[in-house]
């Protein structure tokens, strides 16, 4: 991968979470029989090596439709999901979240994605 190049992510490309897995992992150079599992662990993990170990810039085109797409309600949506399903998720960790989203403290699915890229230091992320 030429990392001299920004890579973009396109917010139009996606409106959701399952949508932003599928497009930021088809920019990746992955194992061609290798799909990496659509959650945020699986996320944090792959770009450790996805976008290679080298110094590179991603930017993020239309960064504010993404931040309302995986907002408040998608992030509402996504504890729900997790405290219905029950086991395996700990869904007592779920409902704290979910009290921590809805009394203005928790953050958004879109802040969690953006603190996983500001996490791995071989990445700069521009929001646009």
């Amino acid at each position: 991968m030429d990392t001299s190049s920004p890579i973009t992510l396109n917010g139009l490309d996606f409106h959701d979470l399952d949508g932003f897995y599928t497009v930021i992992y088809s920019m990746m150079d992955l194992y061609e029989d290798w799909k990496p599992a659509h959650n945020l662990d699986a996320f944090n993990d792959i770009l450790y090596s996805g976008f290679g170990k080298e110094q590179v810039k991603l930017v993020w085109e239309h960064s504010a439709k993404s931040k309302s797409d995986l907002g408040l309600q998608a992030t509402r949506n996504f504890y729900q999901h997790k405290i219905d399903q029950g086991q395996p998720y700990n869904t007592n960790w779920a409902t704290q979240q979910l009290e921590a989203l809805n009394s203005g403290n928790g953050a958004t699915l879109f802040d969690i994605i953006v603190e996983i890229f500001h996490s791995h230091r071989h990445i700069e992320l521009v929001l646009l």
